[in-house]
């Protein structure tokens, strides 16, 4: 893991989970300048609310929730 994957899958998902956390506080020392920054920038997002601590669906899960919408529930065979 980079800083600048955990930036980018944080701003697009607006979550960032404990073990993300955890790994940029565990690898501050060796960031440089600009990975500095951007690891601040995340904690001020997460102080105004804009990223929030927890987990992410897995694209797989997505996937099966998009099959049951739009293919299995117009059929009517859904529970």
């Amino acid at each position: 893991m980079t800083v600048g994957e955990l930036v980018l899958e944080t701003l697009s998902t607006g979550v960032i989970t404990e073990d993300e956390v955890t790994w940029l506080t565990d690898h501050l020392q060796t960031f440089s300048r600009p990975e500095e920054a951007a690891a601040i920038r995340l904690g001020r997002l997460m102080d105004d609310g804009q990223v929030n601590l927890g987990c992410r669906v897995s694209k797989r899960w997505l996937h099966h929730r998009e099959v049951l919408v739009d293919w299995i529930e117009p059929l009517g065979r859904h529970s």
